[in-house]
């Protein structure tokens, strides 16, 4: 049975505060909260432990290295095949992120490429040869707007 650990205001606190900057130092994290060092590292390293925060982690500018389009991409697949597309696309270097999902497609994937060209090469080239996809739909990203995420207890 999935047992649910008791997190207070405080570590929410916390965990907005870390997805903003994950690499922001113990010592100024406690000013900015008002809390004592010691007390904010041993809140940290609870949340670890209990599995709450993860990892840590980076966000690259991707352009930086080449990689100029995303997409997502619904695909239908045969349902008796599933293990061998998904075990596919894993091995396929392009595609990042992959959810089942419920609606018109059984799976959505994002997929990242140098180009545009090179899109179009993997969604036909890679993925559309993959045994059991059905039929492929790519969504284009033209802009993206992420936004800080908060995490408020709510009663």
């Amino acid at each position: 049975m999935l047992s649910l650990h008791k997190f207070d205001e405080l570590d929410m606190k916390i965990l907005t505060e870390l997805t903003k900057d994950g690499n922001v130092s113990v010592p100024n994290l406690s000013k900015r909260l008002g809390i004592n060092t010691s007390v904010l590292y041993s809140r940290i390293k609870r949340l670890l432990k209990k599995k709450l925060i993860k990892k840590f982690t980076i966000v690259v500018d991707e352009s930086l290295i080449g990689i100029g389009v995303r997409a997502t991409m619904g695909i239908n697949r045969d349902p008796k095949q599933k293990e061998q597309i998904h075990k596919a696309l894993l091995k396929t270097s392009e595609v990042i992120m992959m959810s089942e999902v419920t609606g018109r497609f059984d799976m959505l994937l994002t997929v990242r490429a140098k180009n545009l060209e090179e899109l179009h090469s993997v969604a036909i080239g890679k993925i559309g040869k993959i045994e059991g996809i059905q039929n492929t739909e790519t969504f284009v990203e033209l802009q993206r707007t992420e936004k800080d995420q908060s995490y408020e207890l709510k009663e």
